[in-house]
């Protein structure tokens, strides 16, 4: 699965670990739903850094269509609230 991480780029991740990547979405949605900032923060990382370490970085110059758009890691809570659907970031 080809996933974008706004303001870094593209990464090839296996389907093999969308369920590690579906619990840590997971957890990022409830942090959203009951207003966890510092969760938030905490879980938006984890799962950007779970990303990166599964993902094998796709050239700079490659233009995939990505299957995951994911925000940047400074994005605020607000922002990421207008990217989701009720399935979250990852869909299911």
């Amino acid at each position: 699965m080809i996933v974008r991480i706004m303001g870094e780029g593209q990464l090839d991740v296996a389907d093999g670990h969308f369920a590690e990547l579906n619990s840590l979405d997971d957890e990022l949605l409830a942090e959203m739903e009951g207003g966890d900032e510092a969760g938030f923060r905490r879980t938006l990382g984890a799962l950007l850094e779970a990303v990166r370490r599964l993902g094998e970085p796709l050239p700079d110059d490659a233009l995939e269509p990505s299957e995951l758009i994911l925000p940047a890691p400074d994005a605020s809570l607000d922002e990421v609230r207008e990217m989701l659907s009720d399935d979250g970031l990852i869909p299911g």
